[in-house]
Parts: C-alpha cells; structure tokens; sequence
C-alpha cells in the first residue's frame, strides 16, 4: 500500500482489465460470504431455514449498499487529490471518513438490534422462518462495526488505486467464512445462527488483516492521530459525493426489497426460489459491477488531472469489455439456470422457481453492461446527484411499478415479476446516454469542465 497507481498515463485498456480483475475477484469473495450461508443452509437445512439466510442477507445487503455508496465519497476525493499532487488533503479525507462512519457504525448497530422483529414483519417473511429471519439480523447487526469499517478501508483502497491488497483479505475471510459454516452449521446444527456467526467473524477477520497489512506497509500520503477529524471542507465533499450514491443504494434496494416481499407473499418455496436466485445473480452481476468500481477510480483520477477525453476513453473501453462478458452470463443464466440453482438447495421445486426468476436478470445481463460502466464514469467525476436521480426514477417508475402489475397477471409467475429489473435498467440506459451528451455538448461549448451540481440544477 506504500505505493500509488498512476491512471493519468500511457496505456488505458489494459492498465483498466488489470486493476478491474482483483476487484473482480475480490467481490467474487465477497458475495460468496451470503452464499457459502445459503449453500451450506440449503444442504443442512429446511426451505425455511433458506428463506431465512435469503431474507435476513437481503436486508443487510441494502444496509451494505447504504455504506458502501457513502464510501465512494471516499474513494472519490482521495483519488482526485491524487490527481492533483495533494497528499496532505488525501489523508486529512481518510481522517474525515473514519470519524464520519464511526457515528454510522453506532447508529446502524442500535437499529438493526432494535427494530429487527419490526424488518421482518416489513418484509413479510413467512411464518415457517420469522424467528429466524429475526435472529439472523440480530447477530448481523451486532457485527454492524466490521461490516462499516470493512467498507471504509476498502473505499481508500480503491482511491488509491489499489485492488490487490483488498482481494488478499476478503480471500483469506472467506475461507474463514466457510470453515465457520462448516462448523456452526454442519457440525453444530446451528442453521442460520450458525450462517450470521459465520459471517460476522469472516469480517471481522478482514478488518483486522487490512490493519494490519496497513500498519506494516505504510500509506502513501500524509496521516497521523490528527487527521482523524472532521476537516470541515472534505467532510462536507464526502458526504456530498458519497450521500446521493449511499440514497440511489438505498431505495435501489429498496425496490428490490419489494420485490422479495412479493416473492415471500407467494409462499415459502417462492420465496426460497427468489432467495436462491439472488445469490446467483450476486455473482452474475460481479463483472459489470467491478468495472463500475475500477473506472470511477480511473476516471476519478484523470479528472483531477483534468484528462477529461482520457476520462471518455476509459468509459468505451469499459463497456465494450462488460459487454462481451455480458453476452456470455445471458446465455449460462437464461438457458442454464437450473442446473446453477442445484447448487445452492436439492428442492426440486425450489430449483424451478429460481430459475424462473433467474431468466429475467439473464436478459438484465446486457444492459448493466453499459449502465454500471456509465455510473462508474459519473462517480468518478464527482456527478453522483444524477446517479441518484437516475436510480430512483428506475426503481420507483419502473421497477416496483412493474414488477407489483406483474404480480397480479394470471398466471402469476417469478419470471414476470423479475422482468421489472430489465426494464428500469433500459430506461436508466436511455437517462445515463442522454445525460453523458448533454454534458459533453455543454463542456465543448463552454470549454470548462463542467460541475454537476450546477448543471443539475440548471436543468
């Protein structure tokens, strides 16, 4: 970590797939976390106790997205001060980030423990696994502390355009992760207690080797007992980068969250199937997701150097990658499905349903392609306001719309109610185009830079 990548020279294509597969594997890891609970369950255990780790790991994976959008603050500013040659500012913004998700760390513990019954009431889980389901958050939400400060460290990593150390940790935490399925789950009988311990220590576990991989090799930038702060002006940019990514995360998986709660309003083998499915589509959308991150990086830093043409060039190249990829993960999901939900349980009907719903995310294949690759270049330029409106208009005019009309056309089916996801993702594609063009006609005729903020509200 002593050093600092440089994306402002020389070659983008290959420097970009570089950087963009240990996040790639990193995030493989990582969703391998829920999905390790979900196997292990699922071969262990009952569709109740599956519906359980599916619902509970659905919750947290929104608290996650919630932190890990305000995190991108941080990845964001440091990588710009980069650009620019500040290192003294690059550590005061880690200072400020450490103190900002301090006070998020407690607050989100309070109120998962508190309010986890009121969740899964919310959710409407089904009556088989409520207790469950309650249990599961509770443990989470305990272990809140190493899921806020696993997000933070892996926010300056990436600002500092390193994706290697990231992925040697979460690596590490998930053999730890399995190895405690294992044991609270195989051995001990445990189901979904055993599935929450299991994770929390895989966390914990990172957290603690990132420290200390960090303490041994130093940072490449100014920081001391000091920089933890608040400085004013960062904390302020932070939480200006970071909140409208954090608010998108949110009621993007908000609208998923609906879409779980009419999956568990058609029982439990539905909601199982739904659960799986998720799972699996976690990891097919990894590629996409990891080009998102390594070109917000990217561009982030040609932006503070003002490269703004190289910051376009990384855009195409990303999606022209994603894209290839893409064509590949429709065909395994949509026509192979089935055989990818045999993994995770042996219930005949559980394995039918998810690939019902699995089918609809295989044609959202092809568009998050494109879309996670633009939001990536919209992060990293510091115009997170419009990635949060364009989130919010596809969750709440497209996604719960269409996926609550689609619930009640007879037959009602999973793959219908999935459709929704697709049909936001092509109406953000049209937004992100039509936005990426207006800027770009608005700089050349201006010759400047232009600032998200204003522009947004000029609109």
């Amino acid at each position: 970590m002593g050093k600092v990548s440089n994306f402002t020279e020389g070659k983008i294509l290959s420097p970009l797939v570089k950087f963009t597969i240990p996040i790639l594997m990193a995030l493989f890891l990582q969703t391998m976390y829920g999905a390790v609970d979900l196997l292990i369950v699922g071969q262990f255990g009952t569709s109740a106790d599956v519906s359980a780790v599916s619902t509970g790991s659905q919750i947290m994976a929104s608290i996650t997205s919630m932190i890990n959008g305000l995190t991108m603050g941080i990845t964001i500013l440091i990588g710009q001060k980069l650009g620019e040659g500040n290192r003294k500012d690059a550590g005061n913004v880690v200072g400020s980030g450490i103190s900002i998700f301090a006070i998020i760390a407690v607050i989100t513990t309070i109120i998962i423990v508190i309010f986890s019954s009121f969740i899964t009431s919310l959710m409407q889980a089904p009556a088989e696994a409520f207790d469950s389901t309650v249990s599961y958050l509770k443990i989470c939400g305990m272990g809140s502390i190493f899921i806020v400060a696993y997000n933070v460290i892996g926010g300056v990593f990436r600002g500092l355009g390193d994706s290697k150390t990231p992925l040697i940790t979460v690596f590490i935490a998930c053999i730890v992760n399995i190895i405690g399925d294992l044991i609270f789950v195989g051995w001990f009988n445990m189901a979904s207690l055993g599935a929450a311990y299991a994770t929390i220590l895989a966390q914990a576990v990172s957290v603690i080797l990132s420290l200390i991989l960090i303490k041994r090799n130093g940072v490449p930038f100014e920081f001391s007992k000091n920089s933890i702060r608040f400085h004013k002006p960062l904390t302020s940019q932070i939480i200006k980068f970071g909140a409208p990514i954090s608010i998108q995360g949110v009621l993007v998986n908000l609208s998923f969250l609906v879409i779980m709660m009419i999956g568990n309003s058609m029982g439990v083998v539905a909601s199982a199937g739904m659960g799986v499915a998720q799972k699996l589509v976690g990891f097919i959308m990894l590629i996409p997701l990891s080009f998102s991150q390594s070109v917000s990086a990217f561009v982030a830093q040609n932006y503070g150097a003002k490269k703004y043409d190289r910051a376009k060039k990384v855009l195409i190249y990303s999606v022209s990658v994603s894209l290839c990829c893409g064509v590949v993960m429709f065909y395994l999901t949509f026509f192979h499905g089935n055989l990818l939900s045999q993994i995770f349980t042996k219930d005949e009907a559980v394995i039918l349903a998810s690939w019902d719903y699995m089918k609809s995310y295989g044609v959202d294949c092809l568009f998050t392609a494109i879309m996670f690759c633009m939001v990536g270049y919209f992060n990293g330029c510091g115009q997170t306001t419009f990635v949060m409106i364009q989130g919010v208009l596809g969750a709440f005019l497209v996604r719960i719309p269409v996926s609550y009309l689609m619930s009640k056309l007879e037959p009602v089916s999973l793959f219908k109610v999935g459709l929704a996801t697709p049909a936001s993702t092509f109406v953000q594609i049209i937004l992100c185009v039509s936005f990426f063009i207006y800027l770009s006609k608005k700089s050349q005729k201006e010759n400047k830079p232009v600032d998200t903020y204003e522009e947004i509200n000029a609109l």
